[in-house]
């Protein structure tokens, strides 16, 4: 079987990797720059390292980007970056500023609405040349070639793909991610593990994106927890920064599974967190998967707790007790209704919530056969 690794975007990494951003403005000979962010980080003082090496371009900063970003934010940022006459992004942030960077880019390049690009390679211009710097250890947003983007009129998740999504730039610096709250470290931290877990188990794995994914599980498995709990552990931070990373570029190779495709309609409908949606959902996916590939999930026990021991089975087993584990002890709710979330209006929700589910990728490439009555089966079952 061919493999096409699938890695366009040129990484700056490690401490003081931000200070970076002037040079590489230079080099792209811009004029006029969007920043686009969102309040947190504007708040948290963090865009100034950005923003004060852009003193020899124009530039605007936009930070109305929401969590779960809607094609409502895009479209008033692209109105921004039209005056602007922008000839390059700078996205900066979590996943979030990142994917709305990108869904912008393909609009200031192409014209329309994003909702019209929906799925993979179905614009021919490429994006405006964008910069992203997460501030975030968890999407790995930096490195793929997607953009998600909440239609709020439809409550779905629509995602534009293609190698012409890909940012041309990462800068990709620790020490940006060490003032992240414990709850999002948490949220995200579980998103980046879920990446690893799902490119890794994926039917499109190959030994490229299997040494990342499972290079990534050990970190996060050995890291996540001290950077929930001390923040300003930068060598934890370093270590969370750098499994986003692989995990990124391990999924952005094989796409994700049954969590993400199922996950997407629970932010659409609900407004969960994606991370927080991905954590609950990781466990019961797991154990759903597990049987069509146990020697898979057995390795995973593997790379996050060097002493499990037994057959293959019960290592199989054993990884979703230590990821259930690793979720109990930094804050993930193991279930819907821990969220407050009415049972009679999810109920009500499920059935389009599966379907949308289905028109996923995603779950053509779980490594289990997934109906839309397992769907539905799923969505109940974490309730």
């Amino acid at each position: 079987m061919l493999s096409v690794i699938k890695n366009v975007t040129e990484i700056v990494w490690g401490i003081g990797a931000v200070e970076k951003v002037s040079e590489l403005v230079a080099k792209n000979k811009a004029r006029n720059v969007l920043v686009i962010t969102d309040k947190g980080i504007v708040n948290s003082g963090v865009i100034r390292a950005v923003t004060h090496q852009l003193s020899q371009v124009t530039y605007e900063v936009f930070d109305e980007v929401e969590p779960n970003p809607s094609v409502r934010t895009v479209d008033k940022a692209v109105e921004i970056c039209r005056r602007l006459n922008a000839d390059m992004l700078i996205g900066v942030g979590g996943g979030s500023p990142i994917d709305v960077a990108k869904a912008v880019g393909v609009l200031h390049a192409n014209g329309g609405s994003i909702v019209q690009y929906e799925g993979i390679d179905t614009f021919s211009k490429p994006i405006t040349p964008l910069l992203a710097i997460p501030t975030t250890s968890g999407t790995g947003s930096e490195v793929t070639s997607f953009t998600v983007i909440t239609d709020t009129e439809r409550n779905y998740k629509l995602t534009v793909g293609g190698v012409l999504v890909a940012a041309k730039w990462a800068v990709v610096d620790p020490q940006l991610t060490v003032t992240v709250p414990a709850k999002i470290t948490a949220a995200t931290g579980i998103d980046a593990l879920v990446h690893a877990i799902e490119s890794y188990t994926s039917l499109a794995s190959f030994h490229y994106s299997e040494v990342l994914a499972l290079d990534a599980m050990q970190l996060i498995s050995a890291n996540l927890r001290q950077a929930v709990y001390h923040g300003e552990n930068l060598r934890a931070r370093e270590n969370m920064l750098l499994a986003s990373l692989h995990a990124g570029l391990a999924f952005n190779n094989t796409r994700l599974g049954n969590a993400h495709a199922i996950s997407h309609p629970l932010s659409a409908f609900f407004g969960i967190a994606h991370g927080v949606a991905n954590g609950i959902l990781l466990p019961v996916i797991m154990e759903f998967n597990i049987l069509a590939c146990p020697e898979k999930f057995a390795r995973i026990a593997e790379a996050m707790d060097s002493s499990v021991s037994g057959n293959v089975l019960e290592k199989s087993y054993k990884s979703i007790e230590i990821v259930c584990q690793l979720a109990k002890d930094i804050g993930i709710p193991s279930s819907i209704s821990e969220l407050g979330i009415d049972k009679e209006a999810y109920e009500k929700a499920i059935p389009e919530m599966a379907q949308d589910a289905m028109k996923s990728g995603n779950i053509k490439v779980n490594p289990r056969l997934t109906r839309l009555e397992d769907v539905t089966a799923l969505y109940r079952q974490i309730y």
